[in-house]
C-alpha cells in the first residue's frame, strides 16, 4: 500500500508533463481537477486506513493524512468552479495547467515528506510554481504582485532553510545526522538544546512568512487580489494552510529541545498582529478581492493561536478550521472572479445591490461572507469558538480576550463592505461595463459545493474526530 503515498506527488507530475507537451488540446484544462481528485481520494483512503505509512523519505500519519484531504477538497472546488469561471486566463495557455499540476504536486510533497529538508524544498517550488500563475495576466500590477510575493517569499524561505541547516547541525556528534522528523522526535535522539532552540526559531519565522502571518504579510494582498480566481482560492485555501503545516511539525520538535514557550510565544503573537492588521485594514478597503485576502490573514491568525494555545483541543479546532476556511475561500475567489467579470471592476463602490441586479452572484457571496464571519451553522463558528476556549483553559485568558475583540472588529470589517455589495441600493457606478452573461446552474454547482461543505463540516467534526485527536495528541504529546 505504499504506492498510495506515491500517487499524489507522481499522478501530478506525469500529468503536469503531458500536458507541457500536449497543451493545445483540450483535455489539457482537465489536468488539474484530475490530479485533485487523485489528492482527495488518496487522503481518503489513508484517513481510513488510520495507520502510520511510510516509504523512503514519505510518511503518512494521522496529520499528514487529513491535510492531504484537505487540499484535495480545496482543489477541487477552485478548479472545478474555475473551469466554468468568468476569470478565463486560467486553462486559455495549457502551460498554467502544467504549472497548476506541478503546484499540486509540490504540496502533496510537502505534506507528505518525512524529512525536513525535502518538505523546505517542496515549500520553495509551490513558490517557483505559483509565481508564474500569479503573473499570468501580464498587466503592470499582476507582474509587481508576482516579484513582490518571489521576493519576499524567498526571504521566508531563507531564513526556514538557516533554520533547517541549524537543526541538522545540532544533531549530536558520532551519530548520523538526520532531517527526519520520526527520528528527531524519539526520545533517545537528543540534539544540542542550543542550536536546536535557535534552528526551530528561524525555520517557524520562515514558514511564517509563507503562511502570511504578520507583520510578513505584505505579499499576501498583492499576490491573491491579482492571481486568477481558481488560483487564488487555491493559494489561500491552501498554500497557507501547508505552510501552517509545516511550522506544525517544526513546533513539536520544542518540546524536546528547547521548551515550548519560545515557539508558542511567537505564535501567538503572530496570530494578534494578524488579527489586528486584518481588522484595521478590512475596515477600510475599497477592493473586495483584497478584502478577501486580508480575510485570509485572518483565519491564518486564528489557526496560529488554536495551534499556539499548545492544547489537544487548540490544534484539533485549527486542523477542523483549515478545511472550513479553505472551500469556503475558494469558492469565495471564484464568486468574486465572476463579479469582476460581470461589472469590469473590482472596486466595492462599483458593485452594490448585487440580490436584485445579479441573485445568482449576490446570494453565494453573501452565503460565504456568512460563513467567513462566523455564523452558525457553519464550521468555522465551532472552531473559531473551541480556539478561543483552549486559550482560556491554556491560562491565556487574555490572549481569548484580545482575540475575540479583534474577531469583532474583522468581523464589521467584513460584514460592512458586503453588505454594502449584496443588500445595498443600487447606484449609477454598479452599472460599470456590465456583462450580459450569466453562468449557468452547472457552473454554480461547484461554489454551492464549497460553501455547503463548510457547513457540513460541523457534521463531519463526529466521524473525524478520531483523525482530528489523533492528529493533535501525536503533536501536543511530543511537545510537552
Amino acid at each position: 500500500m505504499t504506492i498510495v503515498l506515491w500517487l499524489p506527488i507522481l499522478v501530478p507530475t506525469l500529468l503536469g508533463a503531458l500536458v507541457t507537451w500536449r497543451h493545445a488540446d483540450r483535455w489539457a484544462r482537465l489536468a488539474p481537477l484530475a490530479t485533485a481528485v487523485v489528492i482527495f481520494a488518496t487522503g481518503i483512503t489513508l484517513v481510513v486506513r488510520g495507520t502510520v505509512t511510510s516509504s523512503w523519505v514519505l510518511r503518512a500519519d494521522a496529520t499528514s493524512s487529513y491535510v492531504l484531504l484537505c487540499i484535495g477538497a480545496v482543489a477541487i472546488v477552485a478548479l472545478w468552479a474555475g473551469l466554468t469561471s468568468g476569470d478565463h486566463t486560467v486553462g486559455v495557455h495549457g502551460r498554467a495547467d502544467a504549472l497548476l499540476c506541478a503546484f499540486l504536486a509540490a504540496m502533496s510533497l510537502a505534506v507528505l515528506s518525512d524529512n525536513l529538508g525535502v518538505m523546505w524544498v517542496a515549500v520553495e517550488a509551490t513558490t517557483i510554481a505559483t509565481a508564474f500563475l500569479v503573473g499570468q495576466r501580464g498587466t503592470r500590477k499582476a507582474i509587481e504582485a508576482a516579484w513582490k510575493y518571489v521576493v519576499l517569499g524567498s526571504v521566508g524561505v531563507a531564513i526556514a532553510f538557516l533554520g533547517i541547516v541549524l537543526i541538522y547541525a545540532a544533531n549530536p556528534p558520532g551519530e548520523s545526522a538526520t532531517l527526519s522528523w520520526i527520528a528527531l522526535t524519539s526520545s533517545d535522539h537528543g540534539l544540542n538544546p542550543s542550536v536546536a532552540r535557535l534552528g526551530i526559531a528561524l525555520a517557524v519565522l520562515g514558514f511564517a512568512t509563507k503562511a502570511g502571518l504578520a507583520p510578513m504579510h505584505s505579499w499576501l494582498p498583492d499576490a491573491h487580489s491579482q492571481a486568477p480566481a481558481p488560483v487564488s482560492g487555491l493559494m489561500s485555501g491552501v498554500l497557507l494552510s501547508v505552510a501552517m503545516y509545516a511550522i506544525v511539525r517544526v513546533q513539536a520538535l520544542t518540546g524536546l529541545y528547547s521548551g515550548a514557550g519560545l515557539v508558542r510565544g511567537l505564535l501567538l503573537t503572530g496570530g494578534m498582529l494578524s488579527l489586528a492588521v486584518a481588522a484595521a485594514l478590512m475596515l477600510t478597503q475599497r477592493d473586495y478581492k483584497r478584502l478577501l485576502a486580508y480575510s485570509s490573514i485572518e483565519h491564518m491568525g486564528i489557526i496560529a493561536l488554536g495551534v499556539g494555545s499548545g492544547s489537544t483541543l487548540g490544534l484539533a479546532a485549527a486542523l477542523l478550521h483549515v478545511l472550513g476556511h479553505g472551500v469556503v475561500k475558494a469558492a469565495m475567489f471564484v464568486v468574486a472572479g465572476r463579479i469582476l467579470t460581470a461589472t469590469g471592476s473590482s472596486r466595492i463602490e462599483d458593485v452594490s445591490g448585487l440580490l436584485k441586479t445579479r441573485p445568482d452572484l449576490g446570494w453565494p457571496f453573501l452565503a460565504g461572507a456568512a460563513a467567513l464571519l462566523g455564523f452558525p451553522p457553519f464550521v468555522t463558528f465551532f472552531t473559531e469558538v473551541a480556539i478561543l476556549v483552549a486559550l482560556a483553559v491554556s491560562g491565556l485568558g487574555w490572549v481569548a480576550a484580545g482575540a475575540g475583540v479583534l474577531l469583532l472588529a474583522c468581523f464589521a470589517g467584513i460584514a460592512r463592505q458586503v453588505l454594502a455589495m449584496t443588500v445595498g441600493p443600487r447606484h449609477q457606478a454598479a452599472d460599470h461595463h456590465p456583462t450580459p452573461e450569466h453562468p449557468s446552474r452547472s457552473a454554480m454547482v461547484p461554489v454551492a459545493v464549497g460553501i455547503g461543505l463548510c457547513a457540513v463540516a460541523s457534521l463531519l467534526a463526529f466521524p473525524l474526530a478520531p483523525v482530528l485527536l489523533a492528529a493533535a495528541q501525536s503533536l501536543t504529546e511530543v511537545v510537552r
